[in-house]
Formats: C-alpha cells, structure tokens, sequence
C-alpha cells in the first residue's frame, strides 16, 4: 500500500496516516471520506456510478445548510445517477445548474460534477463547520457512508 499511494501522488498526510497498515486495516479505519473517495477514482477511473452515488451521499450530509435549490437538486440527481435512474446528461445539467451557485454549495456542485473525486466528502466536512470537531466527525461520517456504498471488493487494488 505504501508504494500504491507513493505511485499514485497521494498526499504527504494520508500517507504518513496509512504508514505500514494493510489495504484491509485501510479500508476498515479510514477516517476520511474524501481520502476513500479519492482512492477509488484514482483505482477505479471508469466506475462513475458507483462513486458518483457515495459523492451525492456524502454531499448530502450538509443538506441542511445548502441555500439553494440548484444545489439541493445536484445532490439528488448524483444520488440518482449513481443508482442508474438518471443519464449522465441529466447529471451533467443538474450540475452546471449547481455550478452557477457553486461557491455557497460546493459540496452539492462536487457531488455532482463528475469530474470531481473527493471533493464532495471535503466540501461536506468544510461546509459550514468552523468548530474542528464537527469538520472531524463529518469526515468520519464520509468515510462510513462511503464504505457504505463503496464494498472493499469494489476497489480495484
């Protein structure tokens, strides 16, 4: 795992967390959704449902503060993507919508923007949380709803 991650750029902090522990004790006590997330895109590239679904969950942690509906929508449409109700145009649209409103909501335009990895679970623990203990349990929350929707047999390592 040590190499993976070196291989893979991952950054100096998640690395010096992982340390000598197995990909089992990694997946298992991770505390950070947006590092779990960033794993599985950057082993996964191609399986945009199945991460799109955990993004749009953890997004949907800071639903209650989400000011607009553009943002409330892109978090339903990522969720419904990642559960293959919706086309990957209609997730697209729902978030450009997003992005329109994104700097108040970026953890709803990240949910649903495709192209962004972890950036839901991040945006989700930042959003709002100026006290470190609720940004540190929102990012446990992440890394369980995350494990949720993202089985250890589905990541490709």
């Amino acid at each position: 795992m040590k190499q993976l991650l070196k291989k893979l750029e991952a950054c100096q902090e998640a690395r010096e967390w992982a340390g000598d522990k197995s990909w089992e004790e990694i997946y298992a006590t991770c505390h950070r959704g947006d590092w779990l997330l960033w794993l599985f895109k950057k082993t996964n590239p191609k399986d945009l449902r199945l991460l799109t679904l955990a993004k749009g969950h953890c997004a949907n942690t800071v639903r209650h503060l989400m000011a607009d509906q553009r943002s409330i929508n892109a978090v339903d449409a990522s969720i419904a993507f990642g559960e293959g109700k919706i086309s990957i145009k209609e997730l697209k649209a729902a978030a450009d919508a997003a992005d329109a409103y994104y700097a108040a909501d970026y953890a709803a335009y990240a949910a649903a923007d495709y192209a962004a990895a972890s950036c839901a679970a991040y945006a989700a623990a930042n959003a709002a949380y100026v006290d470190a203990s609720a940004k540190e349990e929102n990012q446990k929350l992440t890394a369980d709803i995350v494990r949720k929707y993202i089985p250890i047999e589905k990541f490709n390592i």
